[in-house]
């Protein structure tokens, strides 16, 4: 299968570049898999099309405040940096070495230093060291260890690369699901977005179970697929973590023969490689994953799908085709088109 079959004609003025004021107030199709057709709803509606009885699966992952910018000692420049995770390399101090893409990475040379506004300085160290990275990547190593702490002052929460905008106070919040507890995310799972406390309670009054699994995204999920065939591409490997607890309620959800939907892409990432299919359970414990989902995989824990509307050409978008069927996803995103949705902010629930 080709990475053109996946492509779609998107006009710019439909990609939203700010979230609604609101949360919740966003328009929601709806796409019947069984029957092969789709609706046109309002988010509120979302509880009165779930089962009672189902388990929603979130991720419950927060992001790292990682996008920084620092001086560059040569020319005085600012140069921009989105902090990955940290690199552990042999004699150097624990959170000094951080795995980064940088803006204008051909310009970001080992050898190259740069100082904070605090005068933390910073070097990207040399290529054998940083040999295991692809080209998008480099290594900065820190004149002090970096943590969380020093990003909540220094740094910027991350916005998706579809936003052409600078980050603005108020998205420090709205770039956060309202259930965000466990951080290391460096870009938002963005289908959690949508969700208040209302719709909560609204979800509780239908009868319909929630849970959560951490699996921290890392910036491949938005990596263009460059090879002309799906099949060769190779997928991002992200860590996710999954309580006994989760695994009990999806193991037991499935026994019962009970819906399992999973928030987002990465909530069924996660739950379709924690699945033990020997066993017919779901894992408990800490992994990491490159699992690549698309048409033609058969899915084991996961029922159900609520994600938002994904960019052309995407493992996302493949995902949601594998789930869906890809003539009635792209059929859907031509029908959302025409009805001029708001692309990136709106939700499919599947």
């Amino acid at each position: 299968m080709q990475t053109k079959d996946f492509y779609f004609n998107l006009p710019e003025e439909l990609i939203a570049q700010k979230p609604s004021s609101v949360r919740g107030q966003d328009r929601l199709l709806f796409l019947d898999r069984q029957k092969h057709i789709f609706s046109d709803h309002l988010f509120q509606d979302l509880p009165e099309l779930i089962e009672p009885g189902t388990l929603m699966v979130f991720n419950d992952s927060k992001v790292r405040r990682a996008r920084i910018f620092a001086t560059a000692e040569s020319s005085g420049n600012k140069t921009e940096f989105l902090l990955i995770a940290p690199y552990l390399i042999a004699g150097c101090e624990p959170g000094t070495v951080w795995k980064v893409m940088a803006k204008n990475a051909k310009r970001q040379k080992p050898g190259r230093t740069y100082f904070f506004d605090d005068g933390t300085g910073a070097e990207i160290i040399t290529a054998q060291e940083a040999s295991a990275l692809t080209p998008e990547f480099r290594l900065l190593k820190f004149s002090r260890p970096v943590d969380d702490t020093w990003l909540e002052t220094f740094g910027h929460l991350p916005l998706p690369p579809y936003i052409r905008r600078e980050d603005e106070a108020d998205d420090a919040d709205r770039y956060q699901t309202v259930y965000a507890e466990n951080i290391g995310s460096v870009a938002a799972p963005t289908a959690g977005l949508h969700f208040s406390e209302e719709i909560f309670s609204a979800l509780d009054s239908r009868g319909i179970e929630r849970t959560a699994v951490t699996l921290h995204v890392g910036l491949g999920t938005f990596l263009p697929v460059r090879a002309e065939h799906i099949e060769d591409h190779v997928m991002h490997t992200e860590t996710y973590t999954i309580t006994q607890d989760t695994a009990a309620k999806v193991t037991a959800a499935k026994r019962e023969k009970r819906p399992v939907l999973a928030v987002g892409t990465t909530s069924v990432r996660t739950l379709e490689s924690a699945w033990n299919n020997e066993e017919n359970i779901l894992r408990s414990g800490e992994y990491a994953t490159n699992i690549f989902i698309y048409p033609g995989y058969s899915f084991r824990a996961v029922d159900r799908i609520f994600t938002n509307f994904h960019t052309p050409e995407s493992t996302l978008l493949m995902l949601v085709s594998a789930f869906a069927g890809k003539s009635l996803v792209m059929d859907a995103y031509e029908h959302a088109i025409r009805e001029g949705y708001r692309f990136f902010h709106t939700a499919i629930q599947c």
